[in-house]
């Protein structure tokens, strides 16, 4: 009556029991299976041995010692226990989820030097975190494993070697005494004392485990190992490691090295533990005691190692490591990049869960040092970060960066809107940060800032609100036309190219055409030539309307439109846009340079003065012309943004206007007096270096990719031939005019005279 009312234990059982593991059978009394845990689905090893079928009574008992010794034994190490179960049929064991050690040998494939030296790597912290293993158990806990062997070491998710198999476990003082192992396998790894009782007299307790750590290193490196006779060749181990392994297989039991005393040898410069993976490793598990400096090194350097490391180790093992010194271990902004490099590793998931807390704290640190890597990364984790975690955790901290005193920081920031824009809502985006676009694009001393500002809105144009767009982009455009740096006037003419799409016709010829048209008389060489080629591509697309006024309705059907679902994938294509050089070579040369080491910025951190370091201006010209001469495309060339290159330093002469704000008048602001400005460009020389790369040759994924040249190609002439002919004529005319105004510059250069802008003085 009492059977009929009891219950079957293992039905109880909090784990869920899955496919075996073969291959461990030679080596274990028990079955090791894939399990589950009910309830959470964290991945588990099942242990099971089947005392009814397959297990004799002292089998059994050598099982639930084993089990006993596992359950008070707790070392990084050694395996894990979770759980466990007996019943009257079988005997269950519940570990961290492993895998036996052969399994992950045989997955590296030597073929290619990359997993060739990852593979190298894992046997070194493999065998390094065995023989601590052994130091524990020996020296600490006066115990003897007796089995030490391939089949006893399993390896967990992220890469660390286990000792588990403490089946022929006993204490050290019966060292004298081996105990007799069942499984007929393990008789190969007996030291030869064992069968010669006079040796046992010098047997030490770790002289046993000893001998079984030199049959682990010779079957790592050359496979299962036959017989003991096999020991005494090298075979594949590493000669770095030779010498240590001879005395571990020392037939004298007394010479064999104690585990601490095989630590010390092989951590030593040319020892075999001696690598980055070991070190980097092992510094992180002593992260905490660390001084600032050696953990700032140890940060700089890491990015580059993590290549070479295993995949499973880097994202199971040293990622959290990392996540940890940033919680507990005061990392510091040095953390961010080995960080963002490791994240790219993780699922989704695991992004949301392990990365992104890490980034929304970062962000609200007061360190500018800090902010600036945040903002300087930004395209490596953008993509992994949710809208509402953007506009209520994020954004509300980026916004100080657009009023910081530091260049360095308005740059970044203004930049980092590219990557948030798709995220942004309607408030932060079309009022937010407009309202400090326009501040900063009318009112920063700095050219090359007020130039990213110009550049980084046609870039974001798409996102913005059709009404919003449409009201801004004209006012904003034509304003940096009228600005005294001639690299943001470039930026004005081809943002109106890029965003041509979002204007009405009557706009292109009530206020777009009108300002472009002053350019085409401006100081620049370089301003003039973007300035003609992108005022014929409108004037064409007014003739094809004007010759077919059917064609309004298509030539502004993107007037209105919001941004595709396909146009917020663009962003990370844009990642590699022109003015990216100019904190890389104006704030460089200016002195202005974000320190890595100090906690922050100061607080007036800034540009020196223009007038500081004279030089001159020198521009490509030629380069620019040449590309112009040899365009034989019968479309019209708008010009490309993306190849605007600049080094942002600033003419100190700006523009005072009110700002474009989108709640007030959009009217332009006055004309920019151009007398003005040649007269500050006759003295440029007195200001600080501004070299312009304008090479702008089409390049795929840049500005004109928004659009179609070909729609606005100007209209052919009845004869092809002669129009070819008559470009022709003025390619060679065009170089003509160049080789005559090289030579006229070489006898300026020998003849001194004031010097003109693109010219140097010899």
């Amino acid at each position: 009556m009492w059977s009929f009312f009891s219950r079957d234990p293992s039905k109880e059982f909090g784990y869920e029991i899955l496919e075996q593991l073969t291959g461990t059978e030679e080596y274990m009394l028990w079955k090791l299976h894939k399990g589950k845990k009910k309830g959470t689905g964290e991945s588990v090893s099942v242990f099971i041995l089947d005392a009814k079928t397959n297990g004799s009574d002292t089998q059994t008992e050598l099982a639930k010692s084993a089990l006993k010794r596992l359950k008070t034994l707790r070392h990084p190490n050694i395996l894990t226990y979770i759980d466990s179960l007996e019943t009257e049929k079988c005997l269950y064991l519940v570990t961290e989820y492993v895998e036996p050690l052969q399994f992950h040998l045989n997955s590296y494939s030597t073929d290619f030097p990359q997993s060739k030296q990852q593979k190298e790597l894992f046997i070194a912290w493999g065998l390094f975190q065995v023989v601590r293993a052994l130091k524990f158990l020996n020296n600490d806990g006066n115990l003897q494993h007796n089995s030490i062997c391939l089949g006893n070491i399993l390896v967990n998710t992220a890469g660390e070697w286990k000792l588990g198999g403490f089946e022929n476990a006993t204490p050290s003082s019966l060292m004298n005494s081996l105990p007799i192992k069942i499984l007929p396998s393990f008789e190969k790894y007996d030291p030869p004392e064992k069968v010669d009782s006079s040796k046992l007299k010098s047997a030490t307790k770790w002289s046993a485990d000893m001998w079984g750590l030199g049959c682990l290193i010779w079957e790592v490196f050359n496979g299962p190992l036959k017989s003991p006779s096999s020991l005494k060749a090298l075979g594949n181990i590493p000669k770095r490691l030779a010498s240590v392994y001879c005395e571990l297989v020392g037939a004298n039991p007394s010479s064999r090295p104690n585990p601490s005393d095989v630590l010390t040898i092989c951590r030593k410069p040319g020892g075999y533990f001696h690598n980055d993976l070991v070190e980097c490793l092992l510094f992180l598990e002593e992260i905490q005691i660390k001084e600032n400096t050696e953990k700032a090194q140890f940060f700089n350097k890491l990015p580059s190692l993590l290549d070479s490391f295993p995949e499973n180790l880097s994202r199971h093992k040293v990622l959290p490591q990392l996540i940890n010194a940033f919680e507990f271990g005061n990392a510091g902004a040095a953390i961010l990049t080995p960080l963002f490099k490791l994240g790219s590793l993780l699922t989704e998931e695991e992004y949301q869960k392990r990365i992104v807390p890490c980034v929304v704290k970062l962000f609200s640190s007061p360190d500018r040092a800090t902010r600036v890597r945040l903002l300087q990364q930004l395209e490596h984790f953008s993509t992994h970060l949710l809208p509402v975690t953007v506009n209520d955790n994020i954004f509300p901290h980026i916004l100080s960066g657009f009023t910081d005193s530091n260049p360095i920081i308005r740059e970044h920031t203004v930049k980092s809107i590219i990557f948030l824009a798709p995220k942004l809502n309607y408030n932060n985006l079309n009022v937010e940060v407009l309202k400090h676009f326009a501040r900063l694009q009318s009112k920063d001393e700095q050219g090359g800032i007020r130039t990213n500002t110009t550049v980084c809105l046609g870039k974001v144009a798409s996102f913005l609100h059709p009404q919003v767009r449409q009201k801004v982009l004209v006012s904003a455009f034509t304003r940096a036309l009228r600005d005294p740096f001639p690299p943001a006037r470039i930026g004005g003419v081809l943002a109106l190219a890029a965003t041509q799409q979002y204007y009405l016709l009557n706009q292109i010829s009530h206020q777009v055409l009108p300002a472009m048209c002053v350019l085409t008389g401006d100081p620049e060489r370089e301003v003039r030539d973007q300035a003609f080629k992108v005022i014929k591509g409108f004037i064409s697309k007014l003739e094809k309307v004007s010759e077919d006024p059917s064609l309004r309705e298509c030539m502004e059907a993107d007037v209105n439109a919001n941004a595709s679902p396909n146009v917020t994938d663009m962003a990370s294509t844009w990642a590699g846009w022109a003015v990216s050089a100019v904190t890389s070579k104006f704030y460089k040369s200016q002195g202005s340079q974000l320190p890595d080491q100090g906690p922050s910025l100061p607080a007036g951190s800034q540009t020196t003065s223009a007038t500081q370091n004279p030089s001159v201006v020198e521009t490509t010209v030629e380069a620019t012309r040449r590309s112009d001469s040899e365009s034989n495309e019968e479309s019209v060339q708008w010009g490309n943004i993306n190849e605007l290159s600049l080094s942002s330093n600033t003419v100190d002469d700006k523009e005072e206007g009110d700002g474009w704000d989108i709640q007030e008048d959009w009217a332009p602001i006055e004309s920019f007096e151009q007398d003005s400005f040649a007269t500050k460009v006759t003295n440029i020389r007195d200001k600080t270096p501004v070299t312009l790369n304008t090479n702008f040759e089409k390049e795929e994924g840049g500005w004109e990719s928004t659009w179609n040249t070909n729609n606005w190609a100007t209209p052919e002439g009845n004869d092809k031939d002669e129009s070819r002919k008559k470009r022709e004529e003025k390619r060679i005319q065009r170089q003509k005019e160049i080789e005559a105004k090289r030579s006229a510059r070489q006898g300026a250069s020998s003849g001194g005279g004031a010097l003109k802008l693109g010219g140097k003085k010899m």
